[in-house]
């Protein structure tokens, strides 16, 4: 049986971005002390959710990936043995600005980034205020645990990154996340386990939790792991405390799934250009 040890964290902001990556790099500590070999962090995970409001200042928690944020972590990984999904504010260039999430690998070797595609600009969530949708495609990450894929917050009620992340051999797919009641939690534990099912993946869903000094967007937590059945892996986490979630993943299901229900050998893309037809 081929176990992966994984990790994920939801958490609360702090107040300011130097104790927020201090607190990560804390639960990368005790998510390696428990075994885990992969972790993934909540969505712009070193700042407060800014995007509840509108506001240039926010502007200055962007860096380059590349960057000092990954380079911390970068040997924080290589000395712990840890993959790692990173989800930060990235500036290309000034006016090039990305939500993005680098991949770290055990070794401490950054493998690249992906780029949030879908830029909400709905109440509470004045994203393309501050993002450029992502160009770089859905990329997969070839790691110490097997072949990772990450999917961004908004992006997740889209099936076409989904599928491409699938078609390009992903094995688990992390979706970090910042998302308020009353506004998607009916939808947080039907989405991702659906998609799992889709595409026969292992799928890590994170939210953060507690309401920030920015706006009023309550956010629930109840961070999971589900399997590519579309069942939790363990426990959901806690809707209103921060938690690392560690649980072990059968990547051997994989096989068993797609051998069971066939849905890649069953495509019809032939079929499927008017979906993208502008």
């Amino acid at each position: 049986m081929a176990i992966v040890r994984a990790a994920l964290v939801q958490t609360n902001w702090t107040g300011d971005k130097e104790s927020m990556i201090k607190a990560h790099e804390d639960y990368a500590r005790q998510a390696a002390a428990a075994g885990a070999k992969v972790i993934c962090f909540q969505e712009l995970f070193y700042g407060p959710y800014f995007c509840q409001v509108q506001d240039t200042k926010f502007y200055d928690y962007a860096e380059s990936v590349p960057g000092p944020t990954t380079e911390r972590f970068a040997a924080l990984a290589r000395e712990l043995g840890l993959v790692m999904v990173l989800p930060v504010y990235e500036q290309e260039q000034q006016g090039h600005l990305y939500n993005t999430a680098a991949v770290i690998d055990a070794d401490g070797s950054y493998l690249g980034k992906y780029r949030k595609h879908h830029i909400p600009q709905v109440h509470g969530f004045w994203e393309k205020f501050y993002f450029r949708p992502g160009n770089l495609g859905w990329p997969v990450f070839d790691t110490a645990v097997g072949k990772v894929g990450v999917y961004i917050c908004y992006d997740r009620h889209f099936p076409e990154g989904w599928r491409a992340l699938g078609l390009a051999g992903a094995e688990i797919v992390f979706n970090p996340s910042a998302t308020s009641r009353g506004l998607s939690n009916y939808l947080w534990k039907l989405e991702q386990p659906a998609s799992a099912v889709a595409n026969e993946y292992f799928v890590g869903a994170i939210n953060r939790v507690g309401v920030e000094e920015y706006g009023d967007d309550d956010f629930y937590g109840t961070s999971y792991f589900v399997d590519p059945e579309g069942k939790f892996v363990g426990e959901v986490a806690s809707d209103t405390a921060p938690e690392l979630i560690v649980r072990d993943l059968d990547m051997d299901l994989i096989k068993v799934v797609r051998d069971r229900w066939a849905f890649y050998r069953d495509r019809r893309p032939d079929a499927y250009g008017k979906l993208v037809e502008p």
